[in-house]
């Protein structure tokens, strides 16, 4: 502990808050959401970068503000209208905190998004970086939005070598750049942080001879691995799981569900389907599970193909079937949440990333 804070002394004497903001004014990328300090685009922005890359949120970012330009515009949608225009960018719990806060927003606090931190953190979606973010960025509240490319640029620089997901490291890393913001403005320190774990302060490879902190950074003089800083628990390996589903057609249309609204991929609409059990087939989950979740049996199944898909915390191999049901016979039961579609509509209804994969080899079997 008092190496750590001898470190931590000999990296403060070097003036690393003004080195960085000159180095950021200079280097920052011109992104979209850096157009406007508006609060309601520096959310969507937050929000989308959360756990993705930028190129993935720009291309997000343009898309969802022309559907929903304004916090008015976002509280008026359907939960469908908006999982939709998220489709693709994941975690969709995201997405439905956005709409349940926007009409928070427009019913509490007349449409605009309140300036304070604690008030920012009782709405849906609103964890402390969040709050911090747009406080320090669109209103300029001397606050840390400390995220993962923080983190990493912090404890290199002031030698903190212990695992950053630890309640006492990440004090003292907010601290750290409390420290910093204080020496503000604060909404471009945190930018500047942020942009230079994500384009100079890589995980594996840094560019260290680049960097603006360089001359005061511990990990750079005492010639640490970098992939050792910062400390972070061993993952588990991510489990494997084999499912499978049934696309059943009836004249040209699909049968569809809708998942609960709460949980992974709440309010997503799929082919019914599920795991497989150990002692059965692909082809047995899938006629078990169809006719657990339809009350209706396939007679006849075909192996369309199979589709990989990795989620954050789970791998899936979905063995994929295509069905047919005859117009005047019994099929699949219908009703809330549960109808038949033509491709068409089907495109337009907000699907997982592994629907849509499967919806394509039917799609070539037409």
């Amino acid at each position: 502990m008092a190496e750590n804070r001898r470190r931590v002394s000999e990296a403060r004497r070097f003036d690393a808050s003004n080195a960085l903001l000159h180095w950021f004014e200079s280097h920052r990328r011109e992104l979209p959401w850096r157009e406007s300090r508006d609060p309601y685009r520096v959310w969507i922005a937050e929000v989308l970068l959360q756990q993705t890359r930028v190129a993935t949120a720009v291309r997000y970012y343009d898309r969802f503000l022309r559907q929903f330009p304004t916090v008015q515009a976002l509280a008026r949608a359907s939960e469908g209208q908006v999982l939709k225009a998220w489709e693709g960018a994941g975690y969709y719990g995201r997405a439905r905190n956005l709409r349940r806060a926007a009409q928070e927003i427009v019913r509490r606090h007349g449409g605009k998004l309140p300036q304070d931190v604690e008030a920012l953190e009782e709405l849906p979606g609103f964890g402390p970086y969040t709050a911090a973010a747009v406080g320090s960025l669109a209103f300029g509240l001397p606050v840390a939005a400390l995220e993962a490319n923080g983190m990493r640029v912090l404890s290199r620089y002031f030698g903190i070598r212990g695992d950053v997901t630890l309640a006492p490291n990440q004090r003292r890393l907010r601290s750290a750049l409390q420290g910093w913001v204080h020496q503000g403005p604060s909404g471009p320190m945190n930018e500047a942080v942020m942009e230079l774990g994500e384009t100079v302060c890589a995980p594996q490879s840094p560019r260290c001879p680049e960097c603006p902190l360089e001359r005061g950074c511990v990990l750079r003089r005492e010639r640490w691995d970098p992939r050792s800083v910062p400390g972070r628990p061993r993952k588990p390996p991510v489990p494997r799981v084999s499912a499978s589903i049934a696309i059943i057609d009836r004249n040209g249309r699909w049968y569809v569900q809708r998942r609960p609204g709460e949980g992974l991929l709440g309010g997503l609409w799929e082919f019914p389907g599920g795991k497989i059990q150990p002692d059965e087939s692909p082809i047995e989950a899938c006629r078990r599970e169809v006719r657990e979740e339809t009350g209706w049996t396939p007679t006849r199944l075909r192996l369309l193909g199979t589709v990989q898909h990795d989620y954050t915390h789970l791998h899936v191999t979905l063995h994929v079937f295509g069905s047919r049901c005859a117009a005047s016979a019994p099929g699949p039961r219908t009703g809330t949440g549960r109808r038949w579609v033509d491709p068409a509509t089907f495109a337009r209804l907000p699907i997982p990333r592994a629907t849509q994969k499967a919806s394509q080899l039917m799609s070539h079997h037409l």
